[in-house]
């Protein structure tokens, strides 16, 4: 049965999507199917940046340290950009321009400027070492890459090679100091940019799946745009309630871009959202709660958005009482799913702010299910259901046929925000779509009477650790190049702070004397250091197989989460 919220929620969806409301919804056809569009969303990113950041102005958009842009200065930066890119760097449409860098106001200003100048945003992995760098580059053929200092070093180091130019970016200046190396080379605002449609190239966003390196997932404007008008949608909903309730503010939206932008999280319900709604940005280089804190309070944040750890960090932290917190309202989470408790706990000790949920993939470009206030606590357990108006979500077989109501199977999502496909890869690309147009997620789960979503396992063979997927398979990829490695077994450990973290047991050649944190630091020059193993275990054994004599995972998996379960509690 809807709850009260749903109702008030649909109540205000219909007039926003209604005859007269800001919200067109229309159809197109797709897969043989008539598919949901917002059929008043800009076609592309180019028109949409344009037209609302004259809209807002002089309005802030973008904060680092001290360093305050407005819509109309991150407008024109990104425009000189991207004329440097056509006239000076040979961008052309559909080229593949790499980003490397952290959080930064000019991540933002080169990301709106390589799609301006028609190129394919390619988001790097700032976590990245230098040879999974390089191997993104090649992987999408990226001409040139725009890296800060810390990236553009990890990329010149012995024995990483790609065949892209790599422009450097200082951080540590003002925005236009920053973008120089890329402006000096030429442009001017008579350089005519590429009249964008909605099937231009995007963006390319990298996910680990369970075979081993990281895909690009391309994406087409169109999809993007009509991804962006989907949290518009749920965001104008809640708005309408804020103020049929008397609790909507008139300070200016804000909130912390916490998690890395080359994440679709940060990308596209953050980033590429706060352009039409005229939010704020906050930007952290780097994960701190004192320093989150002092930030929502001094911009008077009214919106919090990272992976669960985070907002449990600030709920938890001694040091809270010391900041006033009072402007944020919302706690929202996305990337692994928040324990019940933490759930209760964030809707009742944080004064009147209330905890949400997001579930989105890279693949469909942030959209999938939400959850809020009242209806998450009391279906903690569930990530909502399906975000209105384009997603069609169904719980599928192995056939791609539905399962019954209530029964487990795989959760598909279907909707003209989906990506397009992994570049340079048809194999894997076929596999991730059903013929009816469906995207498999590899995610297990059920809907409720009420069309609420529970995930309860995953088909992939990954780990999430604090919203970051990684590959099981890349991870005993980098251990088998240990020349007296055997046979290894990599799975997720269960870790209160960070959902979960690498494991691994190894069975090293006879005669080995290898340790653990010897075979630790082997992986710390080969894997970005979220993927290394924070507990291994060295087998003086060969691994146990299945009759198939495939290592025997599930029990291995089984075996060493309880013992690190009793170490941790020891």
């Amino acid at each position: 049965m809807p709850s009260a919220l749903d109702l008030r929620l649909d109540a205000a969806y219909n007039l926003i999507t209604g005859p007269g409301g800001p919200i067109q919804v229309g159809s197109i056809e797709r897969f043989g199917q008539q598919l949901p569009v917002i059929t008043n969303a800009p076609t592309n990113l180019a028109d949409y940046v344009a037209f609302f950041c004259a809209q807002h102005g002089d309005a802030t958009f973008l904060v680092e340290g001290d360093e305050r842009l407005s819509f109309k200065q991150v407008y024109a930066a990104a425009r000189k950009v991207a004329a440097a890119l056509v006239e000076g760097h040979g961008v052309e449409r559909g080229d593949r321009v790499g980003i490397a860098m952290r959080n930064a106001n000019a991540w933002c200003v080169s990301y709106l400027g390589v799609l301006m100048a028609g190129g394919c945003a390619t988001l790097l992995n700032g976590w990245w070492q230098g040879g999974e760098l390089a191997a993104g580059i090649e992987d999408a053929e990226a001409k040139l890459v725009i890296a800060d200092v810390q990236r553009a070093a990890r990329l010149a180091e012995p024995g990483v090679s790609h065949g892209a130019k790599v422009i450097t970016l200082d951080l540590a200046k003002p925005i236009e100091e920053v973008i120089a190396p890329i402006t000096g080379a030429g442009g001017s605002a008579e350089t005519a940019l590429p009249a964008l449609t909605g099937d231009d190239l995007a963006t390319i966003l990298f996910t680990s799946g369970s075979t081993g390196q990281s895909k690009g997932a391309y994406s087409r404007h169109y999809a993007v745009c009509q991804a962006i008008f989907n949290y518009v949608t749920q965001t104008a909903s809640i708005v309408h309630l804020l103020t049929e309730d008397g609790q909507m503010s008139d300070i200016q939206p804000a909130t912390l871009i916490c998690t890395p932008l080359f994440h679709v999280t940060a990308e596209i319900p953050v980033f590429l959202q706060s352009i039409a709604i005229g939010r704020k940005l906050v930007l952290m280089p780097k994960w701190n709660a004192d320093e989150a804190m002092r930030l929502i309070q001094d911009e008077k944040v009214n919106y919090f958005v990272g992976v669960p750890l985070m907002s449990y960090e600030i709920l938890v932290s001694p040091n809270r009482k010391n900041y006033d917190l009072s402007t944020c309202k919302s706690y929202a989470g996305g990337g692994a799913p928040r324990p019940p408790e933490h759930v209760k706990r964030l809707a009742s000790e944080m004064g009147e702010a209330k905890p949400l949920l997001g579930y989105g993939l890279t693949e469909t470009n942030a959209v999938g299910c939400g959850i809020i206030n009242e209806n998450y606590v009391d279906k903690p357990l569930s990530t909502g259901p399906a975000s209105k108006p384009l997603v069609d979500l169904a719980i599928l077989d192995d056939n791609g046929d539905p399962v019954a109501q209530g029964g487990v199977g795989e959760v598909c999502i279907r909707s003209v925000c989906n990506f397009e496909g992994y570049w340079n890869n048809e194999a894997a690309t076929k596999a991730a779509f059903f013929d009816n147009g469906y995207f498999r997620s590899g995610d297990l789960g059920y809907l409720d009477g009420d069309g609420y979503l529970f995930i309860v396992d995953r088909k992939k063979d990954i780990i999430i650790r604090g919203g970051e997927n990684i590959s099981c398979q890349e991870v005993e990829a980098a251990i088998y190049e240990h020349p007296e490695a055997n046979e290894c077994a990599v799975f997720g450990l269960p870790d209160e702070r960070l959902g979960e973290c690498v494991g691994a047991v190894v069975w090293m050649k006879p005669g080995s004397g290898v340790t653990a944190d010897e075979l630790v630091a082997f992986l710390g020059a080969r894997l970005a250091p979220y993927k290394v193993p924070c507990r291994i275990w060295m087998s003086n054994d060969a691994l146990p197989k299945l009759g198939s004599e495939k290592i025997d995972k599930v029990s291995l998996r089984n075996r060493y989460r309880e013992e690190y379960a009793a170490e941790v509690v020891a």
